[in-house]
């Protein structure tokens, strides 16, 4: 990542909201990305697998990282070589950005490595998609969706740090890409459902609360606040853009924006009408594809018109047998335009160089620590 990028978010201050009338989708959006979970259930086109070949390149790119002394930090195409899978790679980034917005890699060898091997495999298999981004305050590249046992009361903590199921939302990111280590006990089922399906409804069906969705919603930043920021930011869940529908969608987070934050703008009935309606078709098994993670998949997303939810889940008692995903926010060169709206969350929109989460105190870090 390059050094001025937390100068760059810093410099970006909160202004005041536009008023313009936003700009709405001309008509139904269809295409490649418009599926509907049923058919994709029926379907193994976006499960892809590790030959036995290129986990030989796997093992070597490890094995090469591991002699010339490299740290994560390091670790880029140039210097994690993949003759095969590297192009392969490029070509599920480019499914990920342009077609249906998601992929699963299976049969990454979790079992035979280290958490460090499979840390170092997984981020050299990551550099092929997009530049790291940090996913936390603390600044971690490398993050753990892990249960650790805090509040989720507590406003500063975020659902992946608990055993509780997540609302169907999106990161605030380009790319999230999950590898898991360990599944639970029972539970922790991955949901994902197409935005551009639920746009295309919505607009059909009430089209009154689709406008509604193209306004700003205040959302909570959970603590995790740049310089010179509220501790909210303001982005409509539907965005129309350079000919995309993009969408960043955090229900939860809107909500408490609305308890915590008097000074946000307060939603109107239309409005927590229009979040209603949506989160009740996310979760209509008519549209959303529900996962069953296996150690060693690798799930892609395309957070502008993909959004993600897990169940609640029980894990094992004892601590290394524990539900451990390891987790990336990538940010690809080939990402399409964002609007303006989206500086305030994202920092600068070049692709590439967009995206995470960043604060005074955050340090950029490859942490092997889930805490």
């Amino acid at each position: 990542m390059p050094d001025h990028a937390l100068k760059d978010v810093f410099d970006t201050a909160d202004t005041a909201p536009d008023l313009t009338p936003p700009a709405m989708t001309p008509e139904p959006i269809g295409g490649p990305g418009a599926w509907r979970g049923p058919d994709m259930a029926a379907s193994d086109a976006w499960i892809e697998h590790l030959s036995t070949h290129e986990i030989a390149e796997i093992d070597a790119a490890i094995r090469a990282h591991q002699a010339n002394n490299l740290g994560m930090a390091d670790i880029r195409p140039e210097t994690f070589d993949l003759p095969t899978l590297g192009p392969r790679l490029k070509k599920m980034r480019d499914e990920v950005v342009n077609g249906r917005g998601f992929v699963l890699l299976r049969g990454f060898p979790v079992d035979r490595y280290s958490v460090t091997e499979s840390a170092v495999g997984y981020l050299g298999l990551g550099s092929y998609i997009g530049g790291f981004r940090p996913s936390n305050a603390k600044g971690h590249l490398l993050g753990h969706v892990r249960d650790i046992g805090l509040n989720i009361k507590d406003p500063t903590t975020r659902y992946y740090q608990t055993n509780r199921g997540l609302e169907f939302h999106t990161d605030s990111v380009d790319i999230v890409g999950l590898l898991c280590l360990k599944t639970a006990k029972s539970g922790g089922a991955s949901r994902i459902v197409s935005s551009v399906t639920l746009h295309d409804v919505i607009r059909e069906r009430r089209p009154d609360l689709w406008r509604a969705l193209f306004n700003a919603f205040p959302t909570d930043r959970r603590g995790e606040i740049p310089p010179g920021m509220k501790p909210w930011f303001d982005v409509p869940v539907f965005n129309w853009h350079d000919g995309h529908l993009t969408t960043m969608y955090v229900g939860q987070y809107i909500r408490s924006a609305q308890e915590l934050f008097p000074e946000a703008r307060r939603l109107t009935a239309l409005e927590t009408e229009a979040m209603d309606y949506l989160d009740a078709l996310c979760n209509d098994p008519e549209f959303y594809l529900s996962m069953d993670f296996l150690p060693g998949d690798i799930q892609l997303l395309h957070n502008h018109q993909i959004l993600h939810s897990r169940t609640d889940y029980e894990d094992w008692p004892e601590l290394e047998n524990r539900r451990h995903l390891l987790r990336l926010w990538l940010a690809p060169d080939n990402g399409r335009p964002l609007p303006p709206v989206f500086e305030p969350r994202y920092g600068p929109l070049t692709p590439g160089d967009r995206g995470g989460i960043f604060t005074e105190s955050t340090k950029l870090t490859f942490s092997l620590s889930p805490t």
